[in-house]
């Protein structure tokens, strides 16, 4: 017998077989299983969760999207609206929206009486429970730009009470109505009967969108529009100087700095900044850009330099993980051919680098953009700013409010109408936050180089 057929005492060993597992390999073998199901598990996990988050979102935010109109003809009663009849446009804005408020009641009340509905209701001031509290205001805002049709009646498309929208929408039921103050189950089945004329219907609501907030009486027409703006123009003010500041800082550090403990020390901070909670960096805005530098508070200014500091640590960070990635043959190459140590930088390795240093600045943006904290340290909350700015340096200094502070601040008030616009609040920041990685995909692959 050869050794090779010996065992370890000299007994001869029994046939091994190189298709047959032996014991070892199939415990091996099992092990490896158990881990590939283990990784499955993990993975279908996260997707399943993933899947009821997104379900969550969709089923709570998607119908803030939508709201409930009232179609109305309006008499705007001249006596009323232009006593002295001269259509002088200062005496027309004397008349405040209380002016206006009984005119769309008894239109409602008319209306009512002409298509022979069944109710109780029996005075016009019992319409008031149907439409918004913005339906006054828009009424007004329409006879000052158009003096010339007092005495007319125009039809309006006017936003129904939130109370009715919730009604259409299966967030208000008529069981849960019994001690509401604002409605009861006569209103509800009037408009029964007016949905059935082809008087109220749900639409898409653009106001939505591209509207401003709105006080805690008048959920059904608060947007999200001037806190998109206000978010733009923060990330103007956080990409123009994080970028340059912190490329320029992670080129220095990496390529030109000496290796000592003062860089040492440099290096450490930064890594632990980056770990630093946000509404620290809010504390640091507040007391330094507002206190300190009198900067206006609220301004979008304040906030993109707030979350400038945020992001810094993130970008420099990436940036530097991207420098280390080009391989040393490139620097020594082009340090083999003459050129100087900033021309092998920024004309060889810089370039390579720029695919991980767009993808990081673009995901520190996207952090920033979904910033809260910070945000309501230095007043950027909702319902400050009900306009859009007139002009780019009103954007950045103008009160203002951002998508992430708007959410926060409608998911605190009590109406559960301002609770649904929190959750289609999420589904645009989570369209801009998207499109950000997205951008970021497109631009590694427009730069990545391979060697």
């Amino acid at each position: 017998m050869t050794d090779a057929s010996m065992d370890t005492a000299g007994a001869p060993r029994g046939k091994i077989s190189l298709t047959a597992a032996d014991a070892r390999t199939k415990r091996r073998n099992a092990a490896e299983k158990r881990f590939r199901m283990y990784g499955l598990a993990a993975i279908g996990t996260g997707i399943f969760f993933l899947v009821v988050l997104l379900w969550a979102i969709l089923t709570n935010g998607l119908t803030a999207f939508q709201q409930t109109f009232i179609e109305v003809p309006v008499y705007l009663d001249e006596a009323k609206l232009d006593k002295n009849g001269n259509r002088d446009i200062e005496d027309i804005k004397k008349v405040s929206t209380f002016g206006y408020q009984p005119l769309i009641q008894q239109a409602i009340f008319t209306q009512v009486q002409e298509q022979g509905f069944e109710t109780p209701l029996e005075d016009d001031g019992d319409m008031k429970a149907l439409i918004s509290a913005s339906a006054a205001a828009q009424l007004r805002d329409y006879v000052i730009a158009n003096p010339g049709q007092i005495g007319e009646t125009i039809e309006f498309r006017i936003l129904a009470s939130s109370r009715v929208d919730g009604y259409f929408k299966g967030r208000v039921k008529r069981e849960d109505i019994t001690r509401d103050k604002n409605i009861d189950s006569e209103h509800l089945d009037l408009i029964d009967q007016m949905r059935e004329a082809g008087l109220v219907e749900k639409s898409f609501n653009s106001e939505f969108i591209f509207g401003a907030d709105a006080s805690e009486s008048r959920p059904e027409q608060a947007g999200l529009g001037v806190s998109m703006l206000g978010s733009f123009f923060m990330m103007l003010v956080v990409l123009a100087l994080s970028l340059p500041i912190g490329v320029a800082a992670s080129i220095y550090l990496e390529e030109f700095a000496p290796q000592n403990r003062f860089t040492d020390l440099i290096e450490v901070n930064i890594s632990n900044l980056a770990a630093v909670p946000s509404i620290v960096f809010g504390i640091l805005g507040l007391a330094v850009f507002i206190q300190f530098a009198g900067l206006p508070q609220s301004a979008p200014l304040v906030g993109g330099l707030v979350l400038t500091l945020m992001t810094l640590p993130t970008i420099i960070i990436s940036t530097r993980a991207s420098l280390k990635s080009v391989p040393p043959s490139i620097r020594d190459a082009a340090l083999g051919v003459g050129a100087s140590k900033m021309q092998a930088v920024f004309h060889h390795v810089l370039p390579l680098a720029m695919p991980g240093i767009l993808t990081g600045t673009i995901i520190g943006l996207a952090q920033a953009l979904g910033e809260t904290a910070p945000l309501l340290l230095i007043g950027m909350v909702g319902y400050i700013a009900t306009n859009y700015p007139e002009g780019i340096a009103e954007g950045f200094m103008s009160p203002n409010s951002a998508m992430p502070a708007q959410i926060y601040e409608w998911a605190k008030r009590a109406d559960p109408a301002y609770y649904e616009r929190a959750w289609g609040g999420i589904i645009i920041l989570l369209v801009f936050l998207l499109t950000m990685n997205i951008i970021a995909i497109i631009l590694r692959r427009r730069f990545e180089r391979r060697w």
